[in-house]
């Protein structure tokens, strides 16, 4: 564990073969002010206040007391390593699943009491695809249509829309067992947004898609939520949250470690970042006020094979505060 001197222990780094001791000199350390977590509060802009969510699997907890404050309108970005608790905390805010303990209010609704006007709200694009893969991509959505009580017409004239800006247009009358993961991925998106839901809920949607159905899933995020929809979007690419998201919170071992915009999320670490690989493969990591300040470090290194400056990003944050990559 890298040890930097006024670090609380909540921020401190556990990323493998990183020296017990901080370098000396002008090192800088984690700001434990910036991202901390502080929850927003409720009022006329929250759409989705999730508060205290518990859920254990056995003797596994999940989620450990996780809270939430997410405003109408903007796109949040929930990372975590795998395991952290992401998608358990996605299937409770869609009232997929049930806590333990928690309240969550879905546009001022009581969703744990009342699930079915929650749901009404609600749209999600899961890690598994559950599209009907023995019918076609028309009969999908009109059945996604069908079960948000939307009369064919709606359903009709909303599906041309949704198609046309996803490319599906052609693949409408085509089985889904016959396309490909990202032309799947795409009609799940459609089917999600067919009853024009205020929240859209992505769980991953980018894993597994080639460049180009990335990039289209990307400028649809970016339109979807021009429009005024809400975006809660778990990703573990990091660049696609600094490019997509208003906010991001951090989630690691259950609980909420960190939140904030990107730039408060960056702000935790000082800009130049030194990187030093030893003869023995270890790495060590640290942080300093300019590049400056870390060449003067890097000169009283011993026994480096190489060393490295560079500016610091959001993924040092990341493992600073769980120890892990994406």
């Amino acid at each position: 564990m890298l040890a930097k001197v006024g670090v609380p222990v909540r921020f401190l780094a556990k990323r493998k073969n990183r020296s017990d001791k901080a370098p000396a000199g002008d090192e800088a350390s984690l700001n434990p002010n910036a991202g901390c977590g502080v929850a927003v509060p409720a009022g006329d802009d929250t759409i989705i206040l999730a508060k205290d969510i518990v859920k254990s699997f056995g003797t596994n907890i999940a989620v450990d007391g996780l809270s939430l404050s997410i405003k109408r309108g903007e796109v949040y970005g929930f990372l975590g390593p795998n395991g952290a608790g992401k998608t358990t905390t996605v299937n409770i805010l869609t009232t997929a699943d049930l806590p333990d303990s928690a309240e969550l209010y879905i546009d001022g609704v009581d969703a744990l009491s009342n699930r079915v006007a929650a749901r009404s709200d609600i749209g999600i694009v899961q890690q598994q695809n559950s599209l009907e893969k023995e019918i076609s991509v028309r009969e999908n959505i009109v059945h996604h249509g069908l079960m948000q009580n939307m009369s064919r017409k709606q359903i009709e004239a909303r599906m041309e829309v949704l198609c046309e800006r996803m490319q599906l247009t052609g693949r409408l009358d085509s089985l889904v067992r016959d396309l490909s993961g990202g032309w799947k991925r795409r009609v799940a998106i459609v089917c999600s947004l067919i009853h024009n839901p205020k929240i859209l809920f992505l769980d991953e949607p980018a894993t597994g898609l080639d460049t180009q159905s990335r990039n289209l899933l990307y400028s649809m995020v970016k339109a979807i939520n021009a429009e005024g929809t809400t975006i809660f979007f778990t990703t573990h690419y990091i660049y696609e949250a600094e490019d997509l998201c208003h906010r991001i919170g951090i989630i690691n071992e259950g609980k909420l470690v960190a939140e904030g915009t990107p730039d408060e999320l960056q702000s935790m670490v000082p800009p130049s970042a030194l990187v030093v690989t030893f003869e023995d493969g270890r790495e060590e990591v640290s942080y300093h006020a300019n590049h400056e300040a870390a060449q003067r470090a890097a000169l009283e290194m011993e026994g480096a094979t190489s060393i490295a400056v560079r500016q610091s990003n959001l993924e040092d944050v990341f493992l600073e505060l769980t120890g892990r990559s994406l």
